[in-house]
């Protein structure tokens, strides 16, 4: 109740006309096909498809929804706030492998923010020809950047006015402009509940075969124009549309001579707000290509149908009727998949989603399903052709297939139906039709000649989201990294609200990622044995995934369980990888649903790819686990010290990789005073820290015998070459003398050191430039000299804490000088306080690219 609530107090939505018009206006600018717009929803990171036009809502439902940190062009347009242009489908394989692979078609991409004064509202996609390279689609990015400005400045006079800019309802499918010539083919009208008063432009009154000085200029004279079976339900629907409840999808109308026409309706925004029934705008247009066309297409032997951009049928002939199990006056005018609904299944949807987008034809084999009872292929006739009074042969519609084509064109898709055994086999799938993926079952034979059929290479199962999926889990690393692929993958794929992730220990099932369930709901789970009777535990055992239809099922099946509060369905899918037990996946809806076998099919497979990709990340987290205590190992457990001298170290591994790397610090007794040094060796990794052992050693064991700075620098600058490990190092060695003061240096390489004076004025140490260790055997070092006064500072650090990518590193080191002078005024502070402040901001970041180390060192004054 209290979510319903707050769902009234939010503004609404912007209106559909101002959205609807500016995607129309992008794809006239950029040449586009089809496209969309994308705006930010109320859930915080989430992008929802506002509108979708030229392409049907149902072949475009896994892209409806796009979190902002995914690699996905939609994404990158909105989080950067520049265009993202994608000439051809190589050009998006390179830049975004797993948006091209769920859309596996020669196509090229426009996506430019929508926003105005530094704000992001959302993003406008085109989809369009595929071009040879970006340059030749510049142009046209340019004029829908525009489109979207105008837009942008639209959306943020309207948030300023209090209205929502913000999107949480479906997608709005509206008909792209129209490219083809066809006039006197669409008309435009509008009904003013207010004053009942009809206005139509000519084409409507020549659509509905009115005199040209006869205007339907009441609903009651339009509803007169039209067939009297149609008449009362004119009104009804209307009526409902001004109360912003228009039809779903265009509705048929009659008229009085018979003709067959398609309106669509929805509400128009008021001029002021209010509250009362809306304005009310339409289309009326004939679905049908022309009489003669009708008459010629009516006589083929193959099945024709027509759809437009929006899968709806616009003419069918006899044939193609009768092929597909449905009464011609109830399939034209209809949604496909609404007339048809065996032929919602995905290998229909992608050649669908090819041919709407590729200029190719695409060409692919359907199994329709069985009716029950036999049935000829056509009546009074054989081999299919009209004319014929031989009786027909009965055959059980069980088992027989079709082979559809489908021609794109501009405005309209042509599409061929005949019965797959009686032709050859058909030519090989253009750029447009997809690889088919999967077993298929077998044809049957032909009954006449017991030929076998030509291979069917059809698939129930959508090759794009498996592979998808596959992409994004291969940049996973961390068993924590994949379960977050998981949930941005899986959830919007299949319009789940809930995930949970459980991974198998010491014959226990413990949390590794939950998303969407009550706090404090997956408790009582935590650490549950394999013997429990959980349906989590039972998938994993029995190796079976368990599917719900609603919460009602699971108590059935498993009395006594804890529930939530939401009543969907659930999903438990088993994570078993090469043999082994990983774990267990449960996907969670908000309301009850079924499952379809295409979809247990899928998620089943969808587990084997996570339990590979979780196994892989366990031994990971293991290997790194591993790594990191080696280095610890490498690095000293505490520092030499001397009455005279304060000294703190910091270290912090890098967030990319194993965490591993080759950055270290050091503090060593060298005969009657101490040798500070700091060093990186280049690269991460076990090698990087391997190596940094070595190097550190025997810097130790230099300083031990009291070397000079020169001698220290150039011995390991040898010893690492004989090594040859393939890396070279950088290091700053610094002799200090406590009782003095003096401190001689020698560089390889390495960031020069910072000095705090007492009084507070902080200075790089200027030092000779020497080369880094590993490279040159004859390299020689030169030594400085500085006074380290008593109270002074003096801070020897790695690149890791002064360098960002896109920054200069003189910039980094300017601002850690500041810090260093900041954090040297506070009094009281000991220097691992010091050593904490400068180090704060790295340690809370969450992408760390480098290893950080940190050495500081102050002199006390000599006792009196």
């Amino acid at each position: 109740m209290t979510g319903s609530a707050g769902d009234r107090r939010k503004p609404p939505a912007p209106p559909a006309a101002l959205l609807a018009g500016a995607v129309a206006d992008g794809l006239r600018t950029a040449g586009g096909r089809a496209g969309g717009l994308y705006l930010c929803s109320g859930t915080p990171g989430l992008l929802r498809l506002a509108v979708l036009s030229g392409l049907p809502g149902p072949l475009f439902r896994p892209w409806d929804r796009v979190t902002v940190d995914r690699p996905f062009p939609v994404a990158d347009a909105y989080r950067l706030g520049v265009p993202v242009v994608l000439a051809n489908a190589t050009e998006a394989m390179r830049r975004y492998p797993q948006f091209a692979a769920g859309l596996p078609f020669q196509f090229g991409t426009l996506n430019v923010p929508v926003g105005a004064a530094g704000r992001t509202f959302g993003v406008m996609t085109v989809l369009r020809p595929a071009a040879d390279d970006a340059a030749a689609v510049l142009a046209e990015s340019d004029r829908l950047q525009r489109v979207a400005e105008y837009l942008g400045v639209a959306l943020l006079r309207r948030e300023a006015a209090g209205g929502g800019v913000t999107w949480d309802e479906d997608p709005l499918c509206v008909r792209p402009p129209a490219v083809g010539r066809a006039p006197g083919r669409f008309g435009h009208l509008t009904w003013d509940p207010a004053t009942d008063a009809v206005t139509a432009d000519g084409p409507v009154r020549t659509l509905l075969s009115l005199p040209p000085d006869r205007e339907p200029d009441t609903l009651a004279a339009l509803t007169r124009s039209v067939d009297p079976a149609d008449a009362h339900r004119l009104p009804a629907l209307l009526r409902e549309t001004a109360h912003g409840r228009p039809p779903p999808q265009p509705v048929q109308v009659r008229l009085a001579d018979g003709g067959l026409r398609l309106l669509e309706l929805w509400p128009s925004a008021p001029a002021a707000p209010a509250s009362g029934p809306r304005p009310v705008a339409g289309v009326l247009f004939d679905p049908g290509p022309g009489a003669l066309a009708d008459g010629a297409a009516d006589l083929l032997p193959e099945g024709v149908f027509c759809l437009d951009r929006l899968g709806l049928v616009v003419y069918a002939n006899p044939r193609a009727a009768h092929l597909l199990g449905v009464p011609r006056d109830r399939l034209v005018g209809r949604s496909l998949w609404d007339a048809v609904p065996w032929l919602d299944q995905p290998v229909c949807e992608e050649h669908l989603r090819g041919a709407l987008l590729c200029p190719e034809p695409v060409h692919f084999h359907v199994r329709r399903p069985d009716s029950g009872e036999p049935r000829p292929y056509d009546a009074g006739s054989r081999d299919g052709r009209p004319g014929r009074d031989r009786p027909a042969a009965p055959r059980p519609y069980e088992g027989d297939w079709l082979s559809l084509a489908v021609y794109p064109g501009l405005d309209v898709l042509t599409c061929t139906a005949v019965p797959a055994n009686r032709v050859p086999p058909a030519p090989a799938a253009g750029a447009g039709a997809p690889t088919p993926a999967g077993p298929v079952p077998e044809p049957p034979a032909d009954p006449e000649t017991g030929t076998p059929a030509p291979d069917l290479t059809a698939s129930t199962a959508p090759p794009y989201r498996p592979i998808a999926l596959a992409i994004a889990l291969t940049e996973a690393v961390t068993a924590r990294q994949v379960s977050a692929v998981v949930m941005q993958e899986l959830l919007p794929a299949f319009g789940g609200r809930r995930i949970a992730i459980y991974l198998l220990q010491e014959r226990h099932l413990y949390l590794a990622w939950e998303s969407g369930f009550p706090e404090g709901f997956l408790a009582p789970f935590e650490g549950v044995a394999l013997d429990a009777r959980l349906p989590g535990v039972e998938t994993l055992t029995t190796g079976r995934p368990l599917f719900f239809d609603s919460m009602e099922q699971i108590a059935e099946a498993y009395p006594g369980i804890p529930m939530d509060a939401a009543e969907g369905a659930r999903a438990f899918l088993p994570l078993i990888a090469s043999g082994r037990a990983v774990g267990s996946c449960i996907l969670g809806f908000d309301r009850p649903r079924s499952f379809s076998s295409e979809e247990r099919t899928v998620l089943t497979a969808l587990a084997g790819l996570i339990a590979h990709a979780m196994e892989k990340a366990q031994r990971y987290d293991t290997e790194a686990a591993l790594a990191r205590g080696l280095q610890q190992a490498l690095l000293p457990r505490r520092l030499s010290q001397h009455a005279g001298v304060e000294t703190a170290g910091r270290y912090l591994a890098g967030t990319e990789g194993m965490e591993v790397g080759g950055d270290w610090y050091d503090v060593v007794e060298a005969g009657d005073g101490l040798a500070l040094v700091i060093g990186d060796v280049q690269g991460h990794g076990v090698q990087a820290a391997a190596t940094m052992g070595q190097l550190r050693s025997a810097v130790r064991a230099f300083a031990l015998s009291d070397r000079p700075p020169e001698e220290v620098m150039g011995g390991t600058n040898r010893l690492l070459i004989d090594l040859d490990p393939g890396q070279f190092a950088s290091c700053c060695y610094v002799r200090l003398d406590p009782a003095t003061g003096l401190a001689r240096v020698a560089n390889a390489g390495h960031l020069p050191p910072l000095l705090r004076h007492p009084d507070g004025r902080t200075r790089v140490v200027d030092l000779p430039e020497g080369m880094v260790l590993g490279v040159d055997a004859r390299a020689r070092y030169a030594v400085a000299e500085l006074r380290l006064e008593p109270g002074a500072v003096l801070a020897l650090y790695t690149d890791g804490l002064v360098e960002r990518p896109g920054h200069d590193i003189d910039d980094g080191i300017g601002a850690l000088r500041a810090a260093l002078a900041e954090a040297g005024a506070l009094r009281g502070r000991s220097l691992a306080d010091m050593a904490d402040r400068l180090t704060a901001t790295a340690r809370q970041a969450s992408d760390r690219p480098d290893d950080i180390a940190l050495l500081l060192a102050t002199r006390s004054a000599p006792p009196a």
